[in-house]
């Protein structure tokens, strides 16, 4: 099934070529990478050669200038050769994309990293789930700026990234302030923990990444706000890197399915043309929620009904999807329980859409205030 626009998309660059002649040794290596266990690095070199990691950056600032909605449909598609290549991608590409968000619309001053991401092919690496509202670390004023330590989890793409986009916690007489900067991985007290050994999206190397005593200067610090309680910036992220990551499961719900349909098409019994009734209806299910999230994206201004919608949809797009490759394994009958046929790590990868924030204790409780007309913080 092969990705269809989603809404009407940027003309250039031509990604979609590059992914066709990439694709096959992406999904290769990637094959190769989940059974060693190991990182997917030569994927992303591969990528980052052919400019895959300025895709985000507007075409004014010397990237791509892909639309957010193109962004989408690009890790649908390379989720179709390895999800955990295009897991690691959706963390990099999330994290320019809002950066690219505010400039444009709030005339921030991101363009000095955005123009660095595209001419030096820089990949960001957030430390997304350690840093939600609460935030993690800890942040102690010295002079010129903070002494940084903490210890940040779920690191995808790690081993290959070059700025850590990252928080902690500093303790003020406001009370506890989370604040927002980027380190360079090669900084001094930066070290990488190797922690990834997990059921699936093993490729990612999501290992955790330790800050030790590291300096950061008053000057990097891009952004401060109330720990534990929703900011406009957490709205902005939440409306641009959830359609983005969850464009992924999409993908690998949706190479599940063509590998089932394929299978299935050898067999002719009743229950067979059934199944695989069933597996579509569901996967189609899961892209229109997905769609929904990526018009929102696109449509939108953040804020807490954006975040609410965003997140009501999340919860349907990872429901769908893990279905999606259970009704897969089904169709495609007894030859799918052989690994050789990739429903095996289809099955494992598109586990990891239940974890991501707003997990489903979290999210049914904001839409339950929002519903209730309450304050979202409670």
């Amino acid at each position: 099934m092969s990705v269809q626009p989603l809404l009407k998309s940027s003309p250039y660059p031509d990604w979609l070529s590059d992914l066709a002649k990439l694709g096959p040794q992406i999904a290769e290596e990637g094959q190769r990478c989940d059974a060693e266990n190991r990182y997917v690095g030569a994927n992303i070199a591969a990528l980052r050669d052919h400019g895959f990691l300025g895709l985000a950056v507007p075409a004014e600032l010397g990237g791509g200038g892909l639309s957010r909605v193109e962004l989408a449909n690009m890790l649908r598609e390379l989720a179709h050769y390895c999800g955990a290549t295009a897991l690691v991608m959706a963390m990099h590409t999330h994290t320019v994309a809002a950066a690219a968000w505010r400039w444009r619309y709030q005339k921030a001053p991101t363009d000095g990293l955005l123009k660095r991401v595209a001419a030096e092919r820089l990949q960001l690496l957030s430390s997304g789930g350690s840093d939600w509202l609460p935030g993690s670390g800890t942040a102690k004023k010295v002079e010129g700026g903070y002494k940084v330590n903490g210890l940040k989890v779920f690191a995808s793409g790690a081993p290959s990234a070059n700025i850590f986009m990252t928080g902690a916690v500093e303790q003020t007489a406001e009370g506890p302030t989370a604040l927002q900067f980027g380190v360079p991985m090669n900084a001094s007290g930066v070290s990488i923990v190797e922690t990834w050994d997990t059921l699936g999206m093993r490729g990612t190397a999501s290992h955790s990444v330790k800050l030790a005593n590291v300096f950061v200067a008053d000057a990097a610090i891009a952004a401060r706000r109330p720990a534990g309680v929703w900011h406009p910036s957490f709205h902005l992220i939440s409306m641009v890197a959830f359609p983005l990551i969850y464009a992924v499961y999409t993908g690998v719900a949706e190479a599940a399915r063509d590998i089932a349909v394929a299978a299935a098409a050898k067999r002719t019994q009743p229950e067979t043309i059934d199944a695989v009734g069933q597996l579509d209806t569901e996967l189609a299910a899961t892209q229109i929620a997905h769609r929904s999230m990526i018009e929102t994206m696109e449509q939108a201004q953040p804020g807490p009904e954006t975040t609410n919608k965003v997140f009501q949809h999340r919860a349907l797009v990872a429901r769908g999807a893990v279905k999606t490759v259970e009704l897969a394994l089904v169709a495609a009958g007894g030859a799918g329980f052989f690994k050789s046929m990739r429903l095996e790590r289809a099955f494992r990868d598109v586990q990891g859409a239940r974890y991501h924030p707003l997990t489903d204790g979290q999210q049914q409780k904001l839409a339950g205030r929002m519903a209730l007309g309450l304050p979202i913080d409670g």
